[in-house]
C-alpha cells in the first residue's frame, strides 16, 4: 500500500516537473525599453513586434529576438580630407536607436549587430562628403554649419536603415602636422609683424617728439634774441641776479656752508 502511494507521488511530481518546464519554455520576458521579434522555424521571422511583459511563444517552434530600443551612445572616428587638402581627423558622436516597428526588417536585411553593419559606414560616407565642401579655415570658423549639415545628412541616410538619431555631435576635430605647424608659424609671423609695427610707430613717435622739442628750442633761441636786440644788456643782467638769487637760496638751505663777513679775517684774526 506504502509502495503504491510513492509511486503515486513519484509519478505527479514527474508530470508537475515535466508541466513546468513546458510552461517555462513557452515564456518569455521583454524588459522596459525593449522590444522583441518573433521568429517561427516554420513560418520565419514575425511581423509582429512585441512589447514589454510576459508573453507566450510555442516552445521549440518559436524563438524570441529581443531588441534595446533605448538611445544609446557611439563615437566614429573619421580620417578624410577638407577641400583644400588638408587632412582631417574627425571623432563624430550618435545617440540612436532603432525605430521599433520596423524591427522585423531590421532583423531580416541587417541583423541584430545592425549598428555595427551600419553606423561606421554611413557616418564615414557623410563625414566626408560634407568635410569636402569646406576648406580647413572655414572647418574652425565655421563648425557650427558644418555640425549642422552632417546631423541633417545622417539623420536623413540613417533613416534608410530604419534608426533614429537623437543627436549628432562633433566632439573632436584636429588637422595633420603640416596644417598645424603651417598656422603656428603664420600666428608666429603675425605677431612678428605686430611687434616690428609697434617699434615703427614708437620710432615716429619720438621722431615727432625731438622736432618738437627742437622746434621749442628754436622758439626759445628766437625769444632770447629778440629780448637781448630789445632791451641789450639788461636781460643778462637780470639773468644773472635771477640765477644768483637760486644759488644763495640753495646754499641757505644746506648745512655744510658757513658765511663770513666780507672784508673781515674773524677766524683767524689775519692782519689785513
Amino acid at each position: 500500500m506504502a509502495a503504491k502511494v510513492f509511486e503515486s507521488i513519484g509519478k505527479l511530481g514527474l508530470a508537475l516537473a515535466v508541466a513546468g518546464g513546458v510552461v517555462n519554455s513557452a515564456l518569455y520576458n521583454v524588459d522596459a525599453g525593449h522590444r522583441a521579434v518573433i521568429f517561427d522555424r516554420f513560418r520565419g521571422v514575425q511581423d509582429i513586434v512585441v512589447g514589454e511583459g510576459t508573453h507566450f511563444l510555442i516552445p521549440w517552434v518559436q524563438k524570441p529576438i529581443i531588441f534595446d530600443c533605448r538611445s544609446r551612445p557611439r563615437n566614429v572616428p573619421v580620417i578624410t580630407g577638407s577641400k583644400d587638402l588638408q587632412n582631417v581627423n574627425i571623432t563624430l558622436r550618435i545617440l540612436f536607436r532603432p525605430v521599433a516597428s520596423q524591427l522585423p526588417r531590421i532583423y531580416t536585411s541587417i541583423g541584430e549587430d545592425y549598428d555595427e553593419r551600419v553606423l561606421p559606414s554611413i557616418t564615414t560616407e557623410i563625414l566626408k562628403s560634407v568635410v569636402a565642401r569646406f576648406d580647413a579655415g572655414e572647418l574652425i570658423t565655421q563648425r557650427e554649419l558644418v555640425s549642422r549639415q552632417v546631423s541633417d545628412d545622417l539623420t536623413e541616410r540613417a533613416a534608410t536603415f530604419g534608426l533614429i538619431l537623437d543627436d549628432v555631435s562633433l566632439t573632436h576635430l584636429t588637422f595633420g602636422k603640416e596644417f598645424t605647424e603651417a598656422v603656428e608659424a603664420k600666428q608666429v609671423a603675425q605677431q612678428e609683424a605686430e611687434r616690428a609695427r609697434f617699434v615703427v610707430e614708437k620710432a615716429e613717435q619720438q621722431k615727432k617728439a625731438a622736432i618738437i622739442s627742437a622746434e621749442g628750442d628754436s622758439k626759445a633761441a628766437e625769444l632770447i634774441a629778440n629780448s637781448l636786440a630789445t632791451a641789450g644788456d639788461g636781460l643778462i643782467e637780470l639773468r644773472k641776479l635771477e640765477a644768483a638769487e637760486d644759488i644763495a637760496y640753495q646754499l641757505s638751505r644746506s648745512r655744510n656752508i658757513t658765511y663770513l663777513p666780507a672784508g673781515q679775517s674773524v677766524l683767524l684774526q689775519l692782519p689785513q
